[in-house]
């Protein structure tokens, strides 16, 4: 028997149904290395307190969707100590005194095992959760994630976590491609530049959803707790 769908009716631009059972909560790089001071995100020049601000709203996502039995995946942007899977078009890039590899604050930055690179003690994973860590902005490229997901019988994600234009957008486009059916939820992710959200928010849903849905975590926990 198929499951029983769940409708977010207030999506945007239309209504987004969804089986509960067969979605995921994937919650985009909420890393101290990109959300605390002292951070990557900081040493790239940016004020990380809208990101940090951000966190009791995913916490709040989070939270609902555990309770709702909704699976959910972290990722974490991370590399491995010898950088052997960072081109050095990525390290080298921009004008940071800090790049990938370098020590920082809470460790060598982006690095796989080091403090800054973990996700914030608010959100942190729980057992039976899924942690990817990713070399690449998207969590798809040079992860297990699509296997993953094929073995949970996964066909919809919900997506939330930073930044919105780049890691998060990405990831929604990877799996866009992959046949998932994506719903952003619009105020549990952030950017730097409020501008460069607002952009991928109407790009995502423009057409006719062609990437994909928006929707607030009100929304969606209303659709979780009502059906």
């Amino acid at each position: 028997m198929a499951d029983s769908l769940t409708a977010v009716a207030t999506a945007q631009p239309y209504p987004f149904a969804f089986p509960r059972g067969r979605t995921a909560l994937v919650i985009i790089d909420m890393q101290r290395d990109f959300v605390e001071a002292g951070g990557f995100g900081e040493a790239l020049g940016n004020d990380v307190r809208p990101l940090a601000d951000l966190v009791p709203n995913v916490k709040r996502l989070l939270e609902g969707c555990r309770t709702a039995g909704i699976a959910v995946v972290h990722t974490r942007e991370a590399h491995k100590p010898d950088l052997s899977d960072c081109p050095p078009a990525k390290r080298l890039r921009g004008n940071s005194d800090l790049r990938i590899g370098d020590e920082g604050p809470m460790g060598r930055i982006l690095i796989a095992g080091e403090p800054g690179n973990a996700i914030v003690d608010e959100l942190a994973p729980i057992a039976g959760e899924i942690v990817i860590d990713k070399p690449g902005k998207g969590a798809f490229y040079a992860t297990g994630l699509s296997e993953i997901l094929g073995r949970l019988g996964t066909t919809h994600l919900l997506f939330a976590g930073v930044t919105t234009e780049v890691c998060v957008q990405t990831t929604m486009r990877e799996a866009n491609d992959r046949g998932f059916e994506c719903l952003l939820v619009e105020d549990a992710t952030e950017s730097y530049f409020p501008a460069f959200k607002q952009s991928t928010l109407d790009m995502i849903r423009a057409q006719g959803a062609i990437v994909g849905w928006t929707a607030t975590i009100d929304e969606v926990l209303a659709a979780l707790q009502t059906a």
